[in-house]
């Protein structure tokens, strides 16, 4: 069997019963637009690292920068989309700016990705 090509039925039969139950749950389709435009955020390595930073502390852009080798105006331009995203806030204290995790659902959506690619 070659695991490349997906199996199917040998017969066509669309179980009507589950198809509508399946179309009631399904949320609006501008909601996954939504959804689908947010895990695309999740699809850059470099804001996945910015994450992680913000994991351990409240940080400004030239200690991000500093931490991943990175020019400043390269974390600007990641963390503008992070922020669009509503995945990271911002505060301003004196002349910086200190950048961290928006809420708790950040965490958990890159704790449960990173759990998902290391099971066996």
């Amino acid at each position: 069997m070659n695991d490349k090509v997906p199996e199917c039925c040998e017969s066509v039969e669309v179980h009507e019963a589950l198809v509508k139950i399946v179309n009631e749950k399904m949320p609006p389709v501008e909601e996954l637009y939504n959804l689908a435009e947010l895990f695309k955020v999740f699809g850059d390595s470099t804001r996945i690292r910015i994450l992680f930073v913000l994991f351990e502390a409240e940080v400004c852009v030239c200690d991000l920068a500093s931490a991943l080798s990175m020019t400043q105006s390269a974390i600007s331009h990641q963390l503008r989309i992070l922020k669009q995203n509503k995945l990271v806030k911002n505060r301003r204290e004196g002349k910086s700016v200190f950048y961290s995790l928006a809420d708790d659902h950040v965490r958990t959506i890159i704790a449960q990705g990173l759990e998902h690619i290391e099971e066996d």
